[in-house]
């Protein structure tokens, strides 16, 4: 086991045994930010639609948040323009509530900066992502922070279905 699988392993653990260096949102909060939140910026948006990001992008849309595909190089995601930046979807769309990271952990942290610069209000790392370092620079940014979970998943057990979407 690498040095770097040692320090994945201790964050993971870390985040399931409450440990972390930074406060994450829990079930309460998490719904309550997704009650009175609309936009959300979704990074690592593929344009595969048998992507996880391609798919949870795509869902959100259907059932009613605003969401907005972060990748460079396309152009396009589920129909939707694609930015490379997040700076560059809030300088064509407007502001996020809440950045949704689906990039490796190691990529996280250029994210969080980003979010904190253009406002957001959250950084959400999906499934699997654990990254406390990007967790450190949302929260020191006035962020609040979710970590390994999903925003499909979420959005399913806070909403009813129909229920509509953003504050």
């Amino acid at each position: 086991m690498t040095a770097d699988d040692r320090r994945r392993t201790r964050d993971v653990l870390d985040l399931q045994e409450g440990r972390g260096p930074v406060p994450l949102l829990d079930d309460a909060g998490i719904a309550a930010l997704l009650r009175s939140s609309r936009r959300i910026a979704i990074v690592g948006a593929s344009p595969d639609p048998g992507r996880p990001s391609h798919d949870v992008l795509a869902t959100l849309a259907r059932v009613g948040w605003d969401v907005v595909p972060v990748r460079p190089g396309v152009t396009e995601v589920a129909g939707l323009p694609a930015y490379p930046t997040i700076a560059d979807a809030v300088a064509a769309t407007g502001p996020f509530d809440i950045v949704d990271v689906f990039r490796r952990p190691d990529a996280a942290p250029a994210h969080a900066t980003e979010a904190v610069e253009t406002g957001a209000r959250c950084l959400w790392l999906q499934l699997g992502i654990v990254s406390w370092e990007a967790a450190r620079i949302a929260h020191d940014g006035g962020l609040a922070v979710v970590m390994d979970r999903c925003t499909l998943i979420e959005d399913a057990r806070v909403f009813r279905p129909g229920e509509p979407r953003g504050a």
